[in-house]
């Protein structure tokens, strides 16, 4: 079973958003909307599957970040969520929320051995063709 195949998005918290993404956008030329932004890619396996990994600045005062004290969190996109979780719980891995199934696919959250929040998602097939704000 594969467990992860990709970078799925990079959040991170920051004094003041729409400033942090005005400063992307002007010096890096990155578009953002309000929940960040999209960079769109093929899969190498399958290059007629159409993906997406998120950059998206997150106020301080967020919690989605919670329990972690770390000022980030990375999505990995992983192939089958349903096989995924029970093996990790099985490993000895906690895991903090999930799966939760929303528009864009499901989504699930575990800490890794430093304490890291790491948000695991899954899409769903209609999201590969469009991109859905979470």
């Amino acid at each position: 079973m594969k467990r992860v195949t990709g970078l799925g998005g990079v959040f991170f918290k920051c004094d003041d958003p729409d400033a942090t993404k005005d400063w992307y956008r002007k010096h890096l030329g990155i578009e953002a909307g309000p929940y960040g932004f999209s960079f769109l890619w093929r899969e190498l396996e399958k290059p007629e599957n159409k993906g997406y990994t998120v950059w998206s600045p997150f106020p301080k005062s967020t919690k989605y970040f919670d329990p972690s004290e770390e000022p980030f969190m990375v999505n990995y996109r992983v192939d089958d969520m349903d096989a995924l979780l029970p093996q990790l719980e099985a490993e000895g891995v906690t895991i903090v929320g999930g799966p939760d199934v929303e528009e864009n696919g499901k989504f699930a959250w575990v800490v890794d051995p430093d304490g890291r929040k790491i948000e695991l998602w899954e899409p769903v097939e209609s999201s590969r063709d469009r991109i859905v704000d979470r």
